[in-house]
């Protein structure tokens, strides 16, 4: 048995400890936030934040995680009070297909939490480098993400 923090609540799940996260947190906590894309680092649809940093839900070890504060897209906000990058992304429309969504939000509120003193597109760009997006709506991402910022006072 491991117990996790997940979303602001401790849960014990009996998982192997190799297991990785998105398994865990798809098949035994049934959050659908987090994507299984590649399983392979390549794509960010799995990104969650662990401690507040973004980490590849496909690449950490469930086993590894005792004591981490595990946050997914489900505990970013809520249908009636969505974090500001939620909102932003729904106010640009910066979801086509969804695959990917969960993951750049995931990624941005890491980048979001870090408080640069100068946000930029340029920075947004690069900090979402690594979540692959097919639908070609990065334009739309990069102005949701700098919307939150604003609105964030970043």
């Amino acid at each position: 048995m491991l117990t996790l923090s997940v979303n602001g609540r401790t849960t014990a799940v009996d998982v192997d400890p190799a297991t990785p996260l998105i398994y865990v947190l798809r098949n035994d906590l049934a959050l659908n936030g987090p994507k299984l894309g590649c399983a392979r680092a390549q794509c960010g649809a799995c990104m969650v934040l662990v401690d507040g940093r973004a980490a590849l839900s496909c690449q950490v070890k469930a086993g590894d995680l005792a004591g981490a504060q595990i946050t997914t897209l489900e505990g970013l906000g809520t249908p009636e009070t969505p974090h500001p990058l939620q909102a932003a992304f729904i106010a640009e429309q910066a979801a086509q297909c969804g695959y990917c969504t969960s993951g750049m939000i995931m990624q941005a509120a890491a980048l979001l939490a870090e408080r640069r003193p100068v946000l930029d597109e340029a920075a947004v760009a690069q900090a979402l480098d690594n979540n692959l997006c097919r639908c070609g709506t990065q334009p739309r991402v990069v102005r949701a993400v700098m919307r939150a910022a604003r609105q964030q006072g970043a």
